[in-house]
């Protein structure tokens, strides 16, 4: 399995910047569903309402996983790396 990288930056409820990676399989065509990935994890972080579409994430590049992210991948269809504002 390799991943498609998608560099995405929200805008939180504060005002800050949230920074991370969504990081999906290279199977996964559907940039709706990358979107709907990243707004369950923004629903995570009390974040739910706040705008994931294509301004905010973008596909960055496709990657070697390593077994953690494949093993997330295959449970709940996505991985996330957090980059930046994230806690």
């Amino acid at each position: 399995m390799e991943v498609a990288v998608y560099d995405t930056y929200v805008s939180k409820k504060d005002g800050s910047v949230m920074h991370f990676d969504i990081l999906v399989s290279d199977e996964v065509t559907s940039k709706e569903q990358v979107y709907q990935f990243g707004r369950q994890y923004l629903a995570t972080k009390g974040q739910e309402s706040q705008p994931l579409a294509a301004k905010e994430c973008r596909f960055c590049h496709i990657e070697e996983p390593t077994q953690e992210v494949v093993d997330a991948i295959r449970a709940q269809g996505y991985y996330i790396i957090e980059m930046q504002g994230c806690q």
